[in-house]
């Protein structure tokens, strides 16, 4: 097998830090949220996705919701107007 190298293609998406305020507009929204007691869950089209404090909430090309770290999003999203 060859490796080649690739650039993702850049793509405007929406992101929103998971927090309470953040919980009920994803609702609104139609993410399915689950809840394990206090854990919170998204169903994403891998399956469930743990969130943690400070996770970003991100919307994706096909209306998907997922997860990502702090720290993976900074270094993947920047902000545009």
């Amino acid at each position: 097998m060859v490796w080649k190298k690739f650039r993702k293609k850049p793509v405007v998406i929406s992101a929103a830090e998971w927090n309470e305020k953040t919980r009920d507009e994803l609702k609104k929204m139609g993410a399915d949220l689950r809840f394990d007691g206090a854990t919170p869950s998204i169903m994403t089209l891998e399956g469930a996705h743990i969130i943690s404090e400070g996770d970003w909430i991100v919307k994706g090309i096909k209306g998907e919701f997922y997860p990502v770290k702090p720290d993976i999003f900074e270094q993947t999203c920047e902000e545009v107007e």
